[in-house]
């Protein structure tokens, strides 16, 4: 479990004993974007990118400036496998994925996207991105050798990887500033991409050329000044949880846009759902106030 204050803990599952915990301010020299913090915006924000379980590795973007941008840690014991970069945590999770033939960490900072070796957390490859208040918020989506990611100033950007001299390349080979997110994650089903664009339309973009297959206005999205829904890919379908609470079905269909059923389940919220074994678990409440619901997805 990590906290927005960048506390990370190992619970037993039995009894909810602990079994290790870090700060990533205390432990890493972390900076830390949230309660008084030097980066203007961050203030209300703290850690939101969940650390990804590989393995017996559990790999965290801690933020810390002196080589701790990144920490592998064995996940039953804590202890730290390797340290690396300098680059302060932005809100996206990483990822862990095989690209150019090399299983990696795909980690999208403060400073931009970047890939490190699972072993040791070397540097394979970089691709800059910055954004105003380190508001890089989206979680990467990786097909195949690509990996999409983007801000609401970059816009949405297609990088190639590939292997180039014994070691990697990475290419940005599209640009789509229409398609740029701000803190609401793209999820992709085939070769196309589904999520909010720049207009808060419900778009679906090819994920070789950037180009948008399909866009459609609606009601995704009832905040006036900031565009949010979360999306899931199911099988051949994509699940939309309005920031209003709404549940709506898409077919994930780069076609047309073609919804097959839409429900209200919660009140205002700005999380991304959960699915597991035929149940979605949903959170709401902007504040301290809320609930959380546990709803049957029928066939």
């Amino acid at each position: 479990a990590q906290s927005g204050k960048g506390e990370l803990q190992c619970l037993r599952v039995a009894d909810g004993q602990r079994l290790w915990r870090v700060n990533f301010l205390r432990d890493f020299g972390a900076v830390f974007l949230g309660e008084d913090s030097k980066v203007p915006g961050a203030e209300e924000h703290g850690y939101n990118g969940t650390p990804v379980i590989e393995g017996e590795r559990l790999i965290a973007c801690v933020g810390g400036t002196n080589g701790a941008g990144i920490v592998c840690f064995e996940k039953r014991t804590g202890k730290v496998l390797w340290k690396s970069q300098d680059d302060l945590a932005a809100y996206a999770a990483p990822m862990v994925a095989t690209l150019a033939g090399a299983k990696q960490a795909v980690c999208f900072t403060v400073a931009g996207l970047h890939g490190l070796d699972l072993r040791e957390g070397r540097l394979l490859w970089r691709v800059p991105i910055k954004t105003s208040w380190g508001r890089n918020c989206t979680t990467p989506v990786i097909v195949d050798d690509w990996v999409i990611a983007g801000s609401y100033q970059a816009g949405l950007i297609g990088v190639k990887i590939s292997s180039a001299g014994g070691g990697f390349k990475a290419e940005q080979a599209w640009l789509n500033k229409e398609a740029a997110p701000n803190f609401s994650s793209f999820v992709a089903v085939g070769q196309h991409l589904y999520g909010l664009g720049a207009a808060k339309n419900l778009i679906c973009v090819e994920v070789a050329t950037g180009k948008i297959a399909w866009s459609k206005e609606g009601d995704f999205t009832t905040a006036p000044n900031v565009a949010y829904a979360s999306f899931l890919a199911l099988g051949r379908n994509v699940l939309v949880c309005t920031d209003g609470g709404q549940l709506i079905l898409l077919a994930a269909d780069p076609s047309a846009c073609r919804e097959i059923s839409r429900a209200q389940v919660c009140g205002m919220n700005w999380c991304n759902p959960a699915y597991a074994d035929g149940r979605l678990y949903v959170r709401d409440g902007l504040k301290a106030t809320g609930h959380l619901y546990c709803l049957e997805l029928l066939p």
